[in-house]
């Protein structure tokens, strides 16, 4: 993965540019921050947004099977990828309104769907393996995972798209990805646990004690790639490809919640420069995701207690970026509107 080193110059020509708007100096917060950085990611003084989408990536686990971690049926998994397909939930009407492109990936969903044209077949296997008893896939699935989501991006970027979100679909998933924040961040296994699709406080638990119970089974991973497919899903390793195409094709990268978190933490842990092409939409009500954003040092945009996935939160956060590049690009500067600046 290349990327080019950002010029100081095109920074301070942002920078001035940001600080010439009608407007006292910060003013605009955190969208101040994300017109610079559209800018940096796309080289120019005047960025563009084209064809915003998202792309929902779905699989099952093979430890939800078992009900261990999860209160809610495997079969859920496909279940919701029909309610994608059929427009009925919360991500659909979001991207309806926003005008947002939606994609959804069998990546590998524990159910055989008929062809359909809005769902792309990139299954490797009928949900991954138990990893009570064995890695959840092997070097090879992982590696065919993430080529799969490194090409669903380049299919989006040939269309026009540079800017995506991604969001993901899986019952037991925030178990892979408490699983995955423990290795990346040495955080212990318990303060990465939180409720997923509603557990009570006893099967909080029971999925403390069994999440416990697979980090003494699986001797610690000694690379990233054997954390992933160790502990990972289908999907979040398609995520995790995702993410790092995006940055290569110099796409702007709007990350999700918690289980898209944990693709991150993968993909960085790959290629550190990675989270300079993302924008994170937002902070879930899922525990343990603002330890996660804490250790990678970045600010969410949004908080709204939200802890649905399906890349919903992304979903909202892109017409603020929307918004971010609209001011940069068309707010009156202080010569221009012939206002006077500030003279202290």
């Amino acid at each position: 993965m290349m990327i080019t080193p950002v010029s100081t110059l095109l920074r301070e020509a942002l920078q001035e540019k940001i600080d010439q708007k009608t407007k006292p100096p910060g003013s605009l917060g955190k969208l101040e921050q994300i017109a610079l950085q559209a800018g940096l990611i796309q080289e120019t003084l005047e960025p563009e947004l084209r064809k915003p989408a998202i792309i929902v990536f779905a699989g099952d686990h093979g430890i939800a099977a078992e009900g261990l971690v999860n209160p809610f049926p495997q079969a859920v998994t496909a279940q919701m990828v029909y309610n994608f397909l059929n427009g009925g939930a919360a991500i659909n009407v979001f991207c309806r309104h926003q005008q947002l492109d939606l994609k959804i990936v069998d990546a590998g969903v524990n159910h055989l769907f008929p062809a359909h044209p809005q769902l792309r077949d990139r299954k490797i296997a009928m949900g991954t393996a138990n990893y009570l008893h064995q890695p959840a896939m092997s070097l090879d699935q992982c590696k065919l995972a993430l080529a799969a989501g490194s090409e669903e991006v380049q299919a989006l970027h040939e269309q026009g798209c540079n800017i995506i979100g991604f969001g993901e679909m899986g019952i037991g998933n925030t178990s892979a990805a408490a699983l995955l924040m423990s290795y990346f961040t040495g955080t212990a296994i318990d303060h990465c646990i939180g409720a997923g699709t509603g557990s009570n406080a006893q099967q909080l638990e029971q999925k403390k004690a069994v999440l416990r119970q697979v980090q003494v089974f699986h001797p610690q991973p000694n690379s990233p790639i054997q954390a992933l497919a160790t502990f990972g899903g289908f999907e979040i390793a398609m995520i995790c490809g995702a993410i790092i195409k995006a940055a290569e094709l110099k796409m702007m990268i709007v990350i999700d919640g918690f289980i898209v978190s944990a693709a991150l933490l993968a993909a960085a842990a790959m290629h550190p420069e990675v989270t300079g092409y993302c924008v994170f939409a937002h902070c879930s009500d899922e525990k343990g995701h603002q330890a996660m954003l804490r250790h990678l040092n970045v600010s969410p945009l949004l908080q709204l207690d939200m802890r649905l996935g399906e890349g919903t939160g992304a979903a909202l956060a892109i017409p603020l970026i929307q918004q971010a590049v609209a001011f940069l690009n068309n707010m009156a500067s202080f010569n221009s509107a012939q206002v006077s600046n500030r003279t202290l």
